[in-house]
């Protein structure tokens, strides 16, 4: 039983029904439906054409070998997606988080992250569970995970919303960092205080304040207002930056290993650096979700390993 909108009444339908219908409008086609199920494009049209009838709606614009879906079909299948992830959360949760990984996954993370790691890793872990349709979106500002119907969100940070669960991925540290013609023209500062006389590349990054600097040092928490001529909310630029000489840059030591190995960047202050852990929020204990469960399982050992997409680790200091 479904209520469509407030013009409708106790519409009845199988859920198979509707799967039918997600799965057409992903192929765009009756025929490679009833290919994949099994069955004769026939089925495929009269089980579409009942749930038309139950909802009251045209769901597909139909031509001689290939369907769209109608504005109405796209609302459905948006709707539908909601459904099924409610059914599967039904599931896990009678079952203790026991079922194998299956349904929708949906993971959130920033672009620096999702296009080196996140991404690649997903790849891997979506061979091992074919059951899994997951989606990954990059994006540099804090998710909400109940709104934007979120399972995971990977973040450089601590998880501060009371009402989510965190799960410790990786350890990390923002290091500071500038090119050898940098320093040579302008010298190293001396202190965290001296960072407000120096050309600084700041990012805007999600989950830190712009343009002040926080740092953990042999004198304890020190705080800095840096100032720059360049600034961005892209990680890559910024770095791109520092290794042409513009100023001196904060970034997590993983992102930094490859260039520190090679010389482009020096350490700054090796002694005072800024937390940067790995974590993933959800809004699920992991006992209670199997997809969110070992997707965290998988992230935590494939970026603490040694495999292409593990996070590499810069030292604070030469040598």
């Amino acid at each position: 039983m479904w209520f469509y909108d407030s013009r409708t009444v106790n519409l009845n339908f199988q859920l198979d029904d509707l799967r039918v219908f997600c799965l057409a409008a992903r192929k765009a086609s009756f025929a490679a439906t009833a290919t994949e199920l099994g069955t004769s494009p026939a089925y495929v049209s009269k089980r579409i054409a009942l749930l038309e009838k139950a909802l009251g709606v045209t769901l597909f614009h139909r031509a001689a070998r290939r369907v769209t879906v109608t504005e109405d079909g796209e609302r459905v299948y948006a709707a539908a997606q909601q459904i099924f992830q409610g059914v599967d959360h039904l599931g896990e949760t009678v079952a203790g988080g026991r079922l194998a990984p299956r349904g929708t996954l949906r993971v959130t993370t920033s672009f620096r992250l999702g296009r080196r790691h996140i991404g690649p890793l997903l790849s891997q872990f979506a061979q091992r569970h074919p059951a899994l349709d997951i989606t990954l979106d990059a994006v540099d500002r804090r998710v909400d995970l109940i709104a934007e119907n979120v399972d995971l969100d990977v973040r450089v940070g601590a998880v501060d919303e009371p009402h989510l669960v965190a799960h410790q991925l990786a350890a990390g540290a923002r290091l500071l960092c500038a090119a050898p013609s940098y320093l040579a023209r302008r010298g190293a500062p001396a202190s965290v205080a001296e960072l407000s006389r120096h050309d600084c590349l700041v990012l805007r990054d999600r989950n830190q304040a712009f343009g002040v600097w926080r740092l953990a040092g042999p004198a304890g928490e020190e705080k800095a207002k840096v100032t720059g001529r360049l600034a961005s909310n892209n990680a890559e630029i910024v770095r791109g930056w520092g290794i042409d000489g513009h100023g001196i840059v904060l970034q997590a030591d993983w992102d930094l290993h490859d260039d520190l190995a090679a010389g482009r960047l020096v350490p700054v202050l090796p002694g005072s650096t800024q937390p940067a852990d790995i974590w993933a929020a959800s809004t699920v204990r992991l006992s209670h979700s199997a997809k969110v469960r070992a997707c965290v399982q998988f992230l935590r050992e494939e970026l603490a390993g040694d495999g292409p997409f593990a996070l590499r680790r810069a030292a604070a200091a030469p040598g």
